[in-house]
């Protein structure tokens, strides 16, 4: 069992765990159980509730809640005597996290975390909330006082208690219901609304706290290049808009580089600073699309700069990607990335922080607690030079030395924990935005290290069967993988397969993504997030809501409709209709919290091509002919690179119509095909080029 809890300093349960989250709280007086069933057994035993804890290791107020209560000794008295304390990371388990989120949403038509839950021993939520202070305040309960009215009701009526967790549990459970075929009109819908709630002053959409959402801006980039055939100048100035102010906002880490969670501003200035390796890689996503697209700078400066700040101090020595860096360090939210003019002028020539200063908003009364400033640059380069009196070239000199020295300064500082633990799911999204830089901006490192991660997931976090885990951490993996590992680490596959053209990824991902079926499929068409064969809990997840992240279910939608398209079988986009369709009623309803599942619909039912390249890739003409793909928007294209020999054969395997290309392939050609026609094929860079252009955007 562990060791308990005592005062002279021993360690709870948790000790010994991985999760980083979970051993932050192994210290605590709280005799912490982790999720499984020696905790459900104790509760059945004892006759006691269950406290259930949820959070992840950079969670601002999961450390304040921790602080002011679990590190409490008679807070920690009352739930030891009146509970069984359960304790889950809901990066590790977010199966169970996502059962008690939906309970705290249907209750509270909010969430967040700390998630905190009271269960009866079999699992059922008879009381769900987030983070709740010592004492009352602001119209909050105590948690103390809850504890203990908890308690007594469970002692003295507790048919109350039991009869809530029932009305819960039948509320999250998903109900029947027919399919709704989900057509065009919402995406359109999705747009119009987004256009209504776009900040036109600051960028972004709706007001504080504002969060990237950047699959809104992929959705935005895709709805105009494939349904409004490159017209929705709207749409496009939405995107860019957004992405500038965020990149020169103070969510951004103008030192080293890479983007806050999100803003509790609405213009972008003060962020919330923990970083989390989803946002990177959804919103160098978003910058390469939109780079495609328009061609501004600034665009491929910020992907570019993510993937620095990634690879640089969020990778593992073998290759894969951690998950995220706290918010805090020396227990003080943000004091990592904060600055006085007095600090930069110790670091600084007296003109470099001058300059410096005026540049990045660094002031005597600062825009942050405690008179600090957080870093933020909305004036363009070329306007600071000129008020300046300075060449572009020498302000951007200077700045970059400035940047420099500074950013080896901030290292010497006490940094925040880093979250060292390696997910699948959040690992497949940095894998697709790695390979879609690298055909985009033909950045081979970039191939190379999505190839590497790819590596680190099948050599880790692979069971004995090829079935994927979750988590990675100190030589230990473990957990089921969810409908999200499989399909975001698919997506990541399907990127690196058009970006390098070995087969092997592009079966991989197709083995992979049939699995999924085989794993979360339903009768309705939907996927569950939790495996068939996994743990059962008290309800099963069936779910597309795009809230920070895409939902499996829009990602695994998409996904089979560009393996369809690369493979040639149209079963696979029948199976990603069904998931559509399955969740049409509700994106109906709401348009806008479903906008990677309507990405996924546009990609379907939008101007969509199919090219091959069919050759050596060592020869000239086919270098040629794969950089015309350099620059190019991809949202619309199913690329498979065909070359002879043995990789051709097993490509012809896996897609059988590339067969004959192969063939027919003396010297390197492309073949490019539309609605079920293919055009003459073409050796000719130029021709192919023009080939793309004239179909690229027409409805």
């Amino acid at each position: 069992m562990g060791e308990r809890p005592n005062k002279n300093g021993g360690k709870n349960r948790l000790a010994s765990e991985k999760s980083p989250y979970l051993l932050q709280h192994a210290d605590n007086p709280v005799d912490w159980y982790p999720w499984g069933e020696e905790a459900f057994a104790a509760a059945k035993q004892l006759d006691r509730p269950i406290f259930l804890s949820i959070g992840y290791a950079t969670c601002h107020w999961c450390h304040v809640m921790a602080h002011e209560s679990f590190e409490n000794s008679e807070v920690a008295g009352i739930l030891n005597e009146n509970f069984i304390c359960v304790k889950v990371d809901r990066e590790e388990r977010p199966d169970v996290d996502q059962v008690y989120m939906a309970a705290c949403q249907a209750l509270n038509r909010s969430g967040g975390w700390p998630l905190s839950a009271f269960l009866d021993f079999t699992g059922r939520p008879f009381f769900v909330g987030t983070y709740f202070p010592p004492k009352p305040r602001r119209g909050m309960p105590g948690f103390a006082d809850l504890c203990l009215q908890i308690a007594a009701l469970w002692k003295n009526d507790r048919n109350k208690l039991l009869s809530a967790g029932s009305s819960i549990v039948q509320a999250i459970s998903p109900q029947a219901g027919n399919a709704h075929e989900l057509d065009m009109a919402v995406a359109s819908k999705a747009r119009q609304q987004l256009g209504r709630a776009f900040d036109a002053a600051h960028g972004g959409f709706g007001t504080a706290p504002k969060f990237p959402t950047p699959h809104n801006l992929l959705f935005l980039v895709a709805f105009d290049q494939l349904v409004e055939a490159g017209r929705d100048s709207q749409a496009l100035e939405m995107v860019e808009k957004t992405l500038w102010a965020m990149y020169r906002g103070g969510i951004w880490d103008h030192l080293g580089f890479g983007i806050a969670r999100y803003s509790v501003d609405e213009k972008w200035l003060v962020p919330h600073f923990e970083k989390m390796l989803y946002d990177q890689a959804l919103v160098a996503l978003a910058a390469i699309d939109a780079w495609a697209v328009i061609k501004k700078p600034f665009l491929r400066e910020m992907a570019c700069k993510i993937f620095t700040f990634v690879l640089g101090q969020m990778t593992s020595r073998d290759g894969g990607f951690y998950c995220a860096f706290d918010a805090d360090s020396q227990g003080v939210e943000g004091l990592y990335y904060v600055w006085t003019p007095a600090q930069v002028e110790e670091v600084l020539d007296s003109q470099s922080a001058r300059l410096f200063c005026r540049y990045f908003r660094v002031s005597q009364e600062g825009n942050f607690e405690n008179g600090w400033s957080i870093l933020n640059a909305p004036m363009k380069i070329e306007d600071f030079a000129r008020l300046e009196g300075l060449e572009v070239s020498a302000a951007q000199s200077l700045l970059e030395k400035a940047r420099i020295k500074l950013l080896e300064a901030r290292f010497r500082r006490e940094p925040p924990l880093l979250d060292d633990k390696v997910l699948t799911s959040w690992n497949g999204l940095m894998i697709a935005a790695l390979a879609r830089a690298a055909l985009v901006f033909d950045e081979p490192d970039y191939l190379a290290a999505a190839k590497r991660a790819v590596d680190f997931v099948f050599d880790n976090l692979t069971d004995e069967n090829g079935l994927l885990l979750r988590r990675f951490r100190e030589n230990q993996a473990r957990h089921t993988g969810f409908l999200d590992d499989y399909a975001f680490f698919v997506w990541g596959l399907i990127e690196l397969y058009q970006a390098g053209g070995d087969p092997a990824y592009l079966e991989k991902a197709l083995a992979l993504h049939k699995k999924s079926f085989e794993l979360f499929g339903s009768e309705s068409g939907g996927l569950y997030y939790t495996p068939s064969h996994g743990e059962t809990l008290v309800a099963r997840i069936q779910d597309a809501y795009d809230g920070a992240l895409p939902s499996g279910n829009s990602v695994a939608a998409a996904n089979g409709i560009r393996l369809a398209r690369l493979v040639g079988d149209s079963s696979l986009e029948e199976q990603a209709r069904g998931i559509l369709n399955a969740f049409g009623a509700a994106a109906a309803a709401q348009p806008t919290a479903f906008t990677h599942l309507l990405h996924a619909l546009v990609a379907a039912q939008g101007n969509l091509r199919e090219v091959v390249l069919c050759g050596d890739f060592r020869q000239e003409g086919y270098k040629a002919l794969a950089g015309a793909f350099s620059g190019r928007y991809l949202g619309g294209l199913s690329l498979l690179q065909c070359q002879p020999g043995e990789a051709g054969r097993a490509l012809a395997q896996i897609a059988p119509f590339v067969g004959p290309m192969l063939e027919a392939a003396d010297s390197p050609k492309a073949f490019v095909c539309q609605d079920n026609a293919c055009q003459a094929p073409v050796d000719d860079a130029s021709a192919l080029a023009q080939l793309l252009d004239d179909r690229q955007g027409r409805a």
